[in-house]
């Protein structure tokens, strides 16, 4: 049994059916969105092809990216096919290129930087929990902190599940958390330290809960993502702004000149760095952080917001706020120096002819 319905990408035929839910809706609707969101940004198919979505399976969206950007493209599992972009009404185990994925090959996904095999399992009410789990920990970006990577994800986990059961959007997460990361901004600036890092701390938890939700229940937007990494982007040089000026509460305030120079370096460090990284993007059209191992491991700790507030608890911890921004400041200078040498070094490479490919590229070939 089959149906075929008309969406922003195209053509879709839907497989089968499922009465099994997913992160709160039906596979035909997940499918569906992910076919959606593909055309709304720009991805369509070939002529004469179709989108094919089985729905007995749950499956990892980047196989839809790489059978868009490939037409005639079928992945299958055990012979039986999953999802893919094939002529319209043939076969599907026909088309001109079947992968199947339970030969257990991992393919490297660009935007979430990493390398895994791709999930695909039979949806069924037993096994709905450990798909959903399997999803979410999917959309986590493979190189990132080290809060994001091992602190945060079964809490994000749990907060996910009951946003999507509540049917909660991605940006309603979002305003909750800005307006905490408000009040945290004005806990710092207050010397209120403690309670500001409580509401920062939920903050940042919120911080992945919104994005997580966006990926496993297909519900990205431009503005969403615009406000999400805008509000990321601009917080974190008020966050330790605000932090100088509570410490005379605590009787630790920095002298006018050893503020001014703490400020500039934070400031201007966090913008060069930042700028490095763009720079790298780019010119070789790669985040600086997938180049090398190196890279990758230093994304773990380099002086971005949350690595910068570990070094802030556990100077809290020692009952001196003053010492832990002074040592946030070199991190920060520190951290720049590193990224500057990398791209440096990425420009010597390329110029001596060679590519800058990401490991993670490499690794899959």
């Amino acid at each position: 049994m089959s149906a075929l319905i008309e969406t922003a990408a195209g053509p879709v035929r839907l497989l089968g059916e499922n009465a099994t839910r997913i992160w709160g809706m039906s596979n035909a609707e997940r499918c569906r969105r992910m076919a959606e969101s593909a055309g709304k940004g720009g991805k369509r198919l070939a002529e004469g092809h179709e989108l094919l979505f089985n729905l007995a399976y749950a499956f990892d969206p980047l196989l839809l990216t790489l059978a868009l950007a490939q037409p005639g493209t079928l992945f299958a599992w055990d012979g039986v096919p999953i999802v893919g972009q094939v002529p319209a009404g043939s076969d599907p185990m026909r088309a001109p290129s079947v992968i199947d994925l339970s030969d257990g090959r991992k393919l490297y996904n660009h935007q979430l930087r990493k390398l895994e095999q791709p999930f695909v399992r039979e949806l069924t009410p037993q096994t709905r929990s450990a798909i959903e789990r399997r999803s979410y920990f999917g959309a986590y970006k493979g190189v990132t902190d080290v809060l994001t990577k091992y602190l945060w994800p079964e809490l994000a986990l749990v907060l996910t599940r009951i946003a999507a059961q509540l049917r909660m959007t991605p940006n309603m997460v979002s305003m909750i958390g800005i307006t905490l990361c408000i009040v945290a901004t004005f806990l710092f600036a207050r010397g209120m330290y403690w309670t500001g890092f409580l509401a920062g701390f939920i903050f940042m938890v919120l911080d992945t809960v919104d994005g997580k939700l966006a990926r496993c229940t297909i519900t990205s937007s431009k503005w969403g993502n615009v406000i999400d990494h805008g509000v990321d982007l601009v917080h974190p040089p008020f966050w330790w702004y605000f932090w100088g000026t509570g410490l005379a509460t605590w009787g630790l305030a920095l002298s006018g000149g050893t503020f001014t120079f703490i400020m500039t370096a934070v400031i201007a460090g966090y913008v060069l760095q930042r700028l490095i990284e763009g720079m790298f993007l780019k010119d070789f059209k790669m985040d600086i952080h997938v180049w090398r191992p190196f890279d990758s491991r230093f994304r773990l700790i380099t002086a971005r917001r949350n690595p910068n507030m570990v070094i802030l608890f556990f100077a809290l911890l020692a009952g001196r706020p003053d010492i832990g921004l002074i040592a946030l400041a070199w991190w920060t200078l520190i951290s720049l120096v590193v990224h500057a040498v990398r791209l440096a070094q990425a420009y010597r490479v390329n110029a001596s002819g060679r590519p800058i490919v990401s490991w993670l590229e490499e690794a899959q070939a």
